[in-house]
């Protein structure tokens, strides 16, 4: 839907919450970027797309819709042809008792489009205004599944023919069955909110995994006579060399998919049946959450606040690959970007865009490795200094120097946890002393799967399930008992659960603890339902713990203490450790006790 710059003027000032000076300042940057009024005032937060067009609806007097895609029924869906409803960008979500036909569409003043739709449905419509993002949802529910709609592309010939044959300029054209194959293996991997996909040769087939929510899911599999043309699609798309198959390599491409822009990170391997492709999908320009929206709350952000307004120091994000590490700095360097500030990055690689930063990729063969970009990063006068990873005792030693002469340096550092940092850097030669002098705060994270809120379920725990939290969290003891309980309150009160909602969303207020025991505990639906495509679990979340570098810790440090002894002397100052956070959060609804014990165990 596009309104006129005029009318979006109108309505702002219509609700009387925009000053005049807002309004000015808009079409300045209007004038500046040449983007329409409508996007600027969606992007800057002003209005959300929904309320912006609510606003609309009201002024034009056609009533607004919120359509839930999934539960449009196809056979209502189809009565307009997926072609028609793709061109006037219209959809047909319900039949009243009297054969009214009930429309959505993006713009109700398309005379030509409702003329058409009543030769095709009759004169008994009627039309109702909805959102850009919901339009395109429904109209994505005329595709069948990834099996059927790749069945479609590939031939029954193709599928039974599983020699390896030559690989045809055709069958890398732009309307190839091949590139087809690619664009729709892409496009269900978004649609299933995948985060990364997996193109895998086997001795006879071809099997094409995405990961959800952190686990892999087999999505479908194609005949092996395809996998040559397959990675060299990809290849050409990425810029890669097609006629390199016996080195790995990596490259980036672009793809728009419903109205969004998708960058996909490739990397390509040989292996015994061929060659592997892996493709991390990552969204252009999306904008950066704020730290409460990715769980932080309670001590911790306040710690993490602390540290980064700091002038220079050093703060160090760890955990294993794929923990949202690079997710938490982008949200932090987001909310240090200003004007006045120069932020500088080495990465590899640059999984984020930060407009007014200058992000620098690594790149080995061109004699651009961590250290030679931090040298030279050094001498464009930086104010913070962002290195993707501290992976030897030279960048280590750099970003210590950095910390110390006036740079608030941003890292991450591949450990189990955040104590387990500190003698990390003890055995990449830096001295203690340096250490207990810039190390400002480190944060440990994993990612967990969050759980569904339209079908997840609370129950009261069993006896047999008292003492197996018990015996994990310690439970039992009383004075333990009542610190949760009291953790509980204060990640209430940080907005931990507060954004519960969905079919089974209970009063946000309720506690599930008391000072003594623990009086529900969450669980995810058995068999899921449609929403959670079945599984109990949609999207993932953030386990966090963050070690405050306090003068005792400080004292320790220069002492050579083990990371045990300085986790212990942190959870006196008051750290909430990874395993508790998680356990807190799944007291709060947002996961499950057996997600938190599958990625903090240690036993």
């Amino acid at each position: 839907m596009r309104i006129s710059d005029s009318l979006v003027e109108k309505l702002l000032r219509g609700t009387g919450e925009v000053s005049e000076e807002q309004l000015k300042g808009l079409r300045e940057q209007e004038a500046a970027e040449k983007k329409p009024l409508q996007d600027l005032v969606i992007s800057s937060n002003l209005y959300s797309e929904k309320d912006l067009t609510k606003l609309y609806a009201a002024e034009v007097d056609v009533p607004f819709i919120e359509l839930n895609a999934k539960e449009i029924k196809r056979e209502i869906l189809r009565l307009i042809p997926e072609r028609i409803a793709k061109q006037y960008r219209v959809v047909l979500f319900g039949v009243e008792e009297d054969g009214s036909k009930l429309l959505a569409m993006e713009d109700p003043d398309d005379i030509q489009a409702i003329n058409f739709l009543k030769k095709q449905l009759g004169e008994q419509i009627k039309v109702h205004v909805a959102t850009t993002s919901n339009i395109q949802a429904a109209l994505d529910q005329y595709r069948g599944n990834i099996s059927s709609e790749l069945t479609k592309v590939i031939s029954p010939e193709d599928q039974e023919e599983e020699l390896e044959e030559e690989i045809d300029e055709e069958d890398l054209a732009e309307d190839s069955p091949i590139a087809q194959t690619v664009n729709l293996i892409i496009e269900y991997a978004v649609k299933s909110g995948a985060s990364d996909i997996h193109i895998e040769p086997r001795e006879s087939f071809v099997v094409i995994r995405y990961r959800v929510d952190g686990i892999l899911r087999e999505a479908n599999k194609l005949p092996k006579k395809v996998l040559g043309a397959l990675v060299s699609r990809i290849k050409i798309l990425s810029n890669l060399k097609i006629d390199e198959r016996r080195a790995p390599q990596d490259g980036r491409f672009k793809v728009q998919i419903s109205s969004e822009l998708y960058a996909l990170r490739v990397s390509t391997l040989p292996v015994v049946d061929g060659e592997k492709v892996v493709m991390r999908i990552l969204t252009e320009g999306s904008k950066a959450a704020t730290l409460q929206e990715l769980g932080y709350w309670g001590s911790s952000l306040d710690s993490i606040n602390k540290a980064i307004v700091q002038p220079h120091g050093m703060i160090l994000v760890t955990g294993p690959t794929g923990s949202g590490k690079s997710t938490s700095l982008f949200s932090v360097l987001s909310m240090l970007n200003k004007p006045s500030v120069n932020i500088s990055t080495v990465e590899d690689p640059v999984e984020y865009r930060i407009i007014g930063t200058n992000q620098t990729q690594v790149n080995v063969k061109a004699g651009m490795t961590f250290v030679n970009g931090l040298r030279a990063l050094l001498r464009q006068d930086p104010n913070i200094i962002m290195v993707g990873e501290v992976r030897d005792s030279e960048t280590a030693g750099l970003a210590v120097q950095a910390a110390l002469t006036g740079h608030l340096v941003f890292s991450t550092l591949h450990t189990n946890n955040a104590a387990t940092c500190l003698p990390r850097l003890l055995d990449m030669n830096i001295e203690p002393f340096l250490i207990a002098s810039t190390v400002r705060a480190v944060v440990g994270q994993r990612l967990v799967r969050r759980l569904c809120v339209d079908c997840r379920e609370s129950v009261t725990p069993d006896a047999p399930t008292l003492k197996q939290i018990a015996d994990i969290f310690g439970t039992s003891n009383a004075n333990t008992m009542k610190h949760y309980h009291q953790l509980e309150q204060s990640a209430l009160e940080g907005g931990i659960g507060k954004s519960n909602t969905g079919k089974t969303a209970e009063s946000a207020s309720q506690l599930s603890t008391t000072e003594s025991k623990i009086n529900r505990i969450w669980k995810a639906h058995d068999g899921g339902c449609n929403s959670c495509n079945h599984t109990g679990y949609k999207g993932r979340m953030g386990i966090y713990e963050v070690l405050d570098n306090s003068s005792n810790v400080q004292k320790l440090i220069v002492s050579n203490a083990t990371s045990d002894v300085i986790q212990e002397e942190a959870m006196k100052n008051g750290m909430v450790t990874m395993q508790v956070d998680g356990f807190i959060k799944a007291l709060r609804g947002q996961t499950t006790i057996e997600e938190i014990l599958r990625v903090t165990s240690e036993k």
